[in-house]
């Protein structure tokens, strides 16, 4: 791999972004519906593998038909599979670490330090000007699934209360 495409920041964003979001609102949702740490690690691992191959194999479709070579292709999938692999595992060892009413804050925070983190790369790798503006932008959309997942999870437990 070349090192101009290894740091490209293209390689990276759509399947840490895709992790973040979907691990957040698992751990949110799921905690919040009063499940305990075993559905969740299930969920996450499940998440990290079973749909962290099928975005891979979207990505790898996807630059085959914009027909920028095979290499190019693989390097975009792999990168785009360990990067998503490397924030689901992170989230992971949260919820082994901290009791699911622990976790759940902790993920929010990690959650959203990555998702500034990689708003700030985005905006200096295409040298924006406005960057408060565009990591605002994700920032309000990373927060409405955690509201989100957060009242779902609410309503499985009203609903469907456990034994």
């Amino acid at each position: 791999m070349s090192k101009a495409k290894f740091t490209d920041v293209k390689n990276y964003i759509f399947g840490s972004t895709a992790a973040i979001i979907t691990d957040i609102s698992l751990i949110v949702g799921l905690g919040s519906a009063g499940t305990n740490k075993g559905p969740i690690l299930g969920s996450l691992f499940t998440i990290a593998l079973a749909d962290n191959i099928s975005d891979s194999l979207s990505i790898h479709m996807y630059k085959e038909a914009e027909g920028v070579g095979m290499r190019l292709s693989w390097q975009a999938t792999v990168l785009n599979f360990l990067a998503r692999l490397l924030v689901s595992l992170s989230f992971v060892a949260i919820v082994l670490v901290f009791s699911v009413a622990h976790a759940i804050p902790v993920a929010i925070v990690w959650g959203i330090l990555l998702v500034i983190l990689l708003s700030y790369w985005i905006t200096i790798s295409v040298k924006l000007e406005k960057k408060a503006l565009e990591i605002g932008k994700h920032l309000l959309v990373t927060l409405i699934m955690i509201v989100l997942s957060r009242y779902v999870g609410l309503l499985i437990a009203a609903h469907f209360p456990q034994a």
